[in-house]
């Protein structure tokens, strides 16, 4: 089902069948000649249906769209390639690092690294197998041609008589990229700022980056604007986009505190400190989470240790292939 948020706006509840985020928010930009789709929702039938029912319900058909795509998890970009129907081919709109790492999601290499990158952080090798192959990313990415239209930071365009200005955002993601509106002042905020609940920050496949360091400086990027409406990928839109930041920001300043007192025990892995961590979770203890749950909370366990680290507040070292940190004599 459609829902019309303002004029030529609408917004189609893509499911996520058997994940926690039950559903993505796909934004439909509608044009008198094209439509611009706004993350897609996982390469599935489910999705597939509910995206097609969608856009026939707007009166949209697929020789009539383009795609802007905020970053490279298989829930806003998976059904792509299955979309792209029409010659010549729609344009694909995403920034330079998300177009690569969409195109790496296919390639056995990719999920390579990401193994190798689970060992380092202690991930135990019974439960890592099932965690790759499991992988949303892994069993529901696109898969065909695609041709990228690459977009940088200030980039703008137009869509439906709106003036779009891309900002760059990584953080969540190595290439995300927000959506800004400046007239309407309207953020498509895609997992960068989420009303109900904290986007993951993992270093799942980055792990040379301090994408946390990354992510609350670009949170800063976006307290500057002014916004009036949030659209993001999941769950409620927003009107007060500035309190929000300041609540993600203090959560995750809680999540570095939490972190180091769990170091106070002991030089932990990454595994092990997430195992201590407090998760919204229904679970009763850690050994009851899932095992996609489980990667998914090192990588962020992984996220807060090399931010810390490099604030020389933890020291890592590796034992037997395998990154343990403890307290810096700083702490």
């Amino acid at each position: 089902m459609a829902e019309q948020i303002l004029h030529n706006i609408y917004r189609i509840e893509i499911p996520l069948p058997n994940n926690p985020l039950k559903v993505l928010n796909s934004y439909i930009i509608k044009g008198s000649k094209r439509t611009l789709v706004i993350d897609t929702g996982m390469n599935m039938e489910e999705c597939r249906n509910a995206m097609l029912s969608g856009l026939e319900e707007i009166g949209v058909n697929l020789e009539e769209i383009d795609f802007f795509i905020t970053h490279m998890h298989a829930d806003h970009c998976g059904l792509i390639a299955s979309l792209v129907k029409s010659r010549p081919p729609p344009m694909i709109y995403c920034s330079w690092s998300a177009a690569t790492d969409i195109a790496e999601l296919s390639k056995p290499e990719h999920w390579a690294k990401a193994k190798a990158i689970g060992h380092l952080i202690g991930f135990p090798d019974k439960e890592l197998e099932c965690a790759i192959n499991n992988h949303p990313g892994h069993k529901y990415c696109p898969k065909g041609q695609m041709n990228f239209s690459i977009y940088k930071d200030q980039d703008t365009f137009s869509a439906g008589g709106y003036n779009f200005t891309c900002i760059e955002t990584p953080g969540h993601t190595a290439g995300h990229m927000c959506l800004y509106e400046t007239n309407k002042k309207i953020l498509f905020s895609g997992d960068h700022i989420l009303a109900d609940i904290t986007p993951n920050i993992s270093l799942g496949f980055s792990y040379e980056r301090n994408l946390l360091f990354e992510y609350i400086e670009n949170l800063e990027k976006i307290l500057l604007l002014d916004t009036n409406l949030v659209l993001p990928g999941h769950r409620n839109l927003s009107t007060d986009c500035k309190t929000r930041i300041h609540e993600i920001k203090n959560h995750h300043q809680l999540r570095a505190d939490e972190v180091l007192l769990i170091l106070s025990n002991g030089s932990q892995n990454a595994y092990q400190v997430a195992s201590q961590m407090t998760w919204d979770m229904t679970y009763e203890s850690w050994e009851q989470f899932p095992v996609s749950q489980k990667w998914f909370a090192s990588g962020e366990a992984i996220a807060h240790l090399k931010y810390l680290e490099e604030k020389m507040l933890v020291c890592k070292e590796e034992r037997e292939e395998v990154y343990y940190y403890s307290l810096s004599e700083r702490v």
